[in-house]
């Protein structure tokens, strides 16, 4: 009895190992673990997001009683914009106290509440670090100002004389007149690489760089879970080796990941680096020990070209060109930002098309390369055509980052200033301000006229409307997370039979999905060819499944159509 005890407790632990072996079930990868590969991430302003108090400002208590309707529409992360003190020349870009929060936004109490309450309901949060340059009114910068003996004097870059390069390599041609500007006080030029009032840091003086990582560790030991990285490339650059083509210390990026981590195992840095392909392994580092996830800048690029044009050759390229980063690695991918759209990697001749579609006032444009303009009203308000968009946006490779209000269709103001256009309050009811704030005015105007004035597009008005854009967008984050295979697997752009659909395939762990957009505003015919593929599953609607016939799938999409299917495959 006992020696039959053994043998039934001896094949029952050996039943797994049979059980493998017979079904070859593949291993789980380790990329599972990185939080960040399928997150939807939520880009907003404190400021203009919701108002608690009265005063006219968006607030972190306001933030807190909405994160129940950003965990309803399927948010993962929160990244926020800058919120520090500062005096608010660059929407709070110009930081004037790394280590606290803007009284105008609440108090560092209402800072970990709100944290709290995020984390409480599953949200991860991320933050804007701007560690480039500082504000001019920041104690460093003052303090290296008094005297040339300051210990604070090389925390900042300075010349004796004019530099030859001096008007070379602005970030806002147009509006920006130099890169570096004499100090009347002391008779010598500061470098800027941004406005005149923000000084770069000097990162060349290690007392700088063991002070970015006080900043790293003070925010992360607050429950921040990571860092959107603000204008990488320029907090890499060595001093003084030239404006246009100065010399970088990729180093820095992988020291920044490994004291993020050594802080926090799981804290990932988003870099904002537009730079072409070739050098995106010294930003990802050649076996992922570099930041771990960019903004795909050249994808989102040539993807405005093919929304301005019906062009998708350049687009699929771009998808093609950026495929190649470490397994550990990831891009978000966007369409609106907090910033323009950026379109300077375009030839001369595609960024006049995309100007032409979607720019054409001049007013609408910015920085000699851009369009400040939100999505909604570039596409004409067209649904079909925002639809095909965001569609698009939540099944390329990496991870989506939707901006605030982009959900409901929000328009823009071109009578702000440069950016500030697409930088409204956010439409919460019909009520005064759009429910953003009881005060009679807010500090910036909420838009109240036309298509997009918030009496008419607002949260409370579209969350009850099942067809609204609000409840289809909620409906698409959905589709997404249920399909893990977009930021874990491996894709392949597939042919369509049709220059004008975009067809992409994605495999992990033996599940499969293709997904098909058409950017021509008429209908379009696909047609897929495969001996393997017996049914498309239709995600999106019930009954549509498609099966092979010969070895093919023909698939009508209408004008701006797209379709999501889950493939069954017979696999040997």
């Amino acid at each position: 009895m006992k020696n039959f005890n053994f043998s039934l407790i001896l094949f029952i632990l050996l039943i797994p190992f049979f059980s493998n072996a017979q079904t070859k079930v593949a291993p789980v990868k380790v990329k599972e673990n990185f939080w960040y590969k399928n997150s939807v991430i939520y880009n907003l302003e404190v400021g203009a997001f919701k108002d608690s108090d009265g005063d006219g400002r968006g607030d972190f208590n306001g933030l807190i009683q909405k994160l129940d309707y950003l965990k309803a529409i399927g948010i993962d992360a929160i990244w926020l914009a800058p919120f520090q003190p500062s005096p608010g020349q660059d929407d709070g870009y110009d930081v004037a106290d790394f280590y606290g929060v803007d009284e105008k936004l609440g108090t560092i109490g209402d800072f970990t509440e709100f944290l709290y309450q995020a984390q409480k309901k599953g949200i991860r949060v991320i933050m804007d670090l701007v560690i480039n340059h500082t504000s001019d009114q920041h104690p460093w910068f003052q303090k290296s100002r008094q005297s040339k003996d300051s210990k604070y004097r090389d925390w900042y870059v300075w010349s004796k004389e004019r530099p030859k390069d001096w008007d070379k390599g602005m970030v806002f041609p147009g509006v920006q007149k130099e890169v570096w500007s004499l100090d009347e006080k002391t008779g010598e030029y500061y470098y800027h690489r941004f406005y005149k009032f923000q000084p770069d840091l000097n990162y060349s003086n290690p007392e700088v760089m063991q002070e970015s990582q006080r900043i790293i560790g003070y925010w992360l030991n607050q429950g921040i879970a990571g860092f959107r990285l603000d204008a990488v490339p320029f907090i890499i650059e060595v001093p003084k080796t030239g404006s246009e083509k100065p010399k970088l210390d990729f180093d820095f990026l992988t020291n920044m990941r490994q004291f993020a981590q050594s802080r926090k195992s799981d804290a990932a840095i988003l870099g904002e680096a537009n730079v072409v392909p070739e050098e995106n392994q010294n930003y990802f580092g050649k076996n992922g020990e570099g930041i771990q996830m960019m903004f795909n800048f050249f994808a989102n690029q040539h993807l405005f070209y093919a929304l301005a044009t019906g062009d998708l050759k350049p687009f699929s390229q771009a998808i093609e060109q950026t495929k190649k980063i470490p397994e550990a690695s990831q891009w978000a991918h966007f369409l609106r930002n907090h910033d323009e759209i950026d379109l300077g990697r375009l030839t001369d001749k595609q960024r006049q098309e995309v100007y032409a579609k979607f720019g054409p006032d001049t007013t609408m444009q910015l920085y000699q390369r851009g369009i400040r303009r939100r999505l909604a009203p570039m596409l004409g308000n067209n649904r079909k055509h925002i639809e095909l968009a965001y569609s698009l946006l939540f099944s390329l490779p990496g991870a989506p980052v939707i901006r605030y209000g982009e959900e409901l269709g929000m328009g823009d103001d071109l009578s702000l200033k440069e950016r500030l256009s697409v930088r409204t309050p956010m439409q919460w009811t019909n009520e005064k301000n759009g429910g953003f704030t009881s005060a009679d005015t807010a500090f910036r105007p909420v838009i109240n006229k036309g298509d997009y004035g918030y009496q008419q597009l607002n949260v409370a008005k579209q969350f009850r409307d099942p067809n609204s854009l609000l409840s289809w967008t909620s409906r698409i984050i959905k589709l997404r997370k249920s399909c893990p295979e977009i930021g874990l697997g491996d894709y392949t752009l597939i042919d369509s039979g049709s220059p004008d659909i975009l067809a992409i395939r994605y495999d992990y762990n033996r599940k499969s999905l293709i997904i098909l957009h058409n950017f021509n505003p008429q209908s379009r015919q696909a047609s897929i060819k495969s001996e393997k593929m017996k049914v498309l599953y239709d995600l999106m609607a019930e009954n549509l499944d498609k099966k092979a016939e010969s070895g093919k799938f023909s698939v009508s999409l209408d004008g701006y159509g797209y379709k999501w299917y889950r493939v069954d495959s017979m696999i040997p």
